[in-house]
């Protein structure tokens, strides 16, 4: 064995769990690695325990350079922080299973001594004709044990002979195939074929790779999506095989789509755990929708349900019996309500500061705004944040805010809308607002006139009660003057935090063109 062996490990105390997630490099993060962080934090945390992130890039074919910076950058964002990882460090480094490469040989050369694992030399031609014949047949498919039992001299000299063998795990006749799960209770699962253990390049597989690293590892308990449940029996054996004791597993359900099918990257965008970043999602919101997707509301002592819950709240009254059995749904539209419930709660400032990002990234602000700017969006933060749902939302209404008065686009929907009393409803309101002052008043802030109380007490004197249109239809000419959109913020806190220059001046803008 290792330097690290099975004899010399140190194992977990009782009085401290260790949990991890394994995330691969292989491309964008994917949303079932938070939901799985999620539920192994909350625990760790619970019981004092320590969160583990292991980065497991033994697929080279599908490596990713940039991805193991975004897996640590999406779970960074939700909060969900790990004890020891590859950035981290720890008392079991490295992390990252290329690194481990002859940490497994030794437990593969014990399994090959003990004859729980062979040579295997078939080439992929032949194990696909193999395959092809079983299927044919109708016979269950799996590896025919051709190898077993032979040395390599032996079986040169057969047909489908490769110079560059993998190791496969014996599997016998009386395999466990029954295990405890915490969320299922008693689990049978299939009988596992002979699996590859080694590939010929050296790299481990996942199933010997995941048990030598949990145990190497401590780790106590695994928590992973159902569709290990088949996996879990090869698990076990290799535990056995090897003499170590297997941790407890908790297999949570799938994610699922609107088509019940189990969510992929390729067809649902959603999948990707950036873009929840990117469309403007809140991390605590995120979050609570993911826990409610596999876990029950909070119950209150009068029994009625609340389904908006803090980590903390989720974490301390953690149980795995309570976890649900039946894949969730993933229901975007209670995540974007979810989502706007948070907003709303947020403090304007911090709002405001959320929000600063997405007005960079659109050019709204620039990457160092000034005092002056970041004042007036505090200002107008305040009059969005109860009409967006996601963070991306705010650039349509907060840009025309920071827009040049003459450089102000009119959206075709907005001009289309007007009607033909639009230029006097326009000439209305620039008679009425002549005479407020559009002072900045006494340094005390008193002797401010434009003010959007007294801006909309002129306004409907001069058009609803002086040209007798309906409160309805009166101000949408002024709407679009002075945002440029059908749909805005509200008009008269518009034009107070706008000023009665830009105010006018966008008045008259739209005036001459119709």
């Amino acid at each position: 064995m290792s330097e690290k062996t099975a004899a010399t490990i140190e194992p977990a105390t009782p009085d401290e769990v260790r949990l991890r997630v394994a995330p691969s490099p292989t491309g964008d993060p994917h949303v079932g690695t938070a939901y799985m962080a999620m539920f192994d934090l909350a625990f760790a945390r619970q019981q004092g325990g320590k969160f583990v992130l292991r980065i497991e890039d033994t697929d080279r074919a599908r490596f990713q350079a940039d991805s193991e910076q975004q897996i640590f950058d999406t779970l960074e964002w939700l909060g969900l922080t790990w004890d020891e990882g590859p950035d981290k460090g720890g008392p079991y480094a490295p992390y990252r299973q290329s690194e481990r490469l002859d940490t497994y040989k030794p437990y593969v050369q014990k399994l090959l001594d003990e004859g729980k694992a062979y040579y295997c030399y078939c080439t992929s031609e032949r194990l696909a004709e193999m395959r092809e014949f079983q299927q044919k047949q109708k016979l269950p498919t799996g590896y025919d044990r051709m190898c077993y039992g032979k040395m390599r001299e032996e079986r040169s000299k057969e047909p489908g002979f490769s110079d560059n063998p993998v190791v496969r795990m014996f599997v016998p006749d009386d395999a466990p195939l029954t295990f405890t799960d915490l969320i299922r209770g008693e689990v049978k699962a299939p009988r596992p074929d002979d699996q590859v253990i080694l590939k010929a390049d050296g790299f481990p597989t996942y199933h010997l790779a995941v048990v030598v690293d949990d145990h190497e590892m401590a780790i106590t308990h695994v928590v992973r999506g159902e569709e290990w449940i088949s996996s879990t029996p090869k698990h076990i054996l290799l535990y056995q095989g090897l003499g170590l004791e297997p941790p407890k597993f908790a297999h949570m359900p799938l994610l699922r789509d609107e088509k019940k099918a189990k969510i992929s990257k390729r067809k649902s965008p959603w999948a990707r755990l950036t873009w929840f970043k990117e469309q403007g999602y809140l991390p605590e919101a995120l979050l609570n929708f993911l826990a409610l997707l596999g876990y029950p509301p909070v119950i209150e002592t009068d029994g009625s349900e609340r389904e908006v819950f803090t980590f903390e709240e989720f974490s301390k009254n953690f149980e795995w019996s309570k976890v649900n059995t039946v894949g969730p749904i993933f229901n975007l539209d209670k995540l974007n309500w979810l989502n706007g419930h948070y907003i709303r709660e947020l403090p304007t400032r911090e709002f405001a500061t959320r929000l600063l990002p997405f007005l960079v990234k659109d050019g709204v602000l620039s990457e160092q705004p000034s005092l002056p700017e970041l004042g007036r969006l505090n200002l107008v933060a305040e009059q969005i944040q109860t009409r967006i749902n996601l963070l991306s939302e705010a650039t349509a209404l907060v840009a025309p805010f920071f827009c040049k008065d003459d450089e102000l686009p009119i959206a075709d929907d907005a001009r289309a809308q007007l009607k033909e009393t639009a230029p006097q409803v326009i000439d209305a309101a620039i008679e009425a607002l002549e005479p407020i002052s559009g002072s900045l008043g006494k340094p005390d802030g008193s002797d401010v006139e434009w003010m959007h109380e007294r801006i909309e007490a002129a306004l409907r004197e001069a058009i609803v009660e002086g040209l007798g249109i309906k409160p309805k239809f009166a101000f949408g000419p002024l709407r679009t003057a002075v945002s440029g959109q059908r749909i805005s913020p509200p008009l008269f806190e518009s034009m107070e935090i706008l000023g009665k220059h830009s105010t006018m001046e966008r008045l008259k803008a739209l005036r001459a063109t119709l």
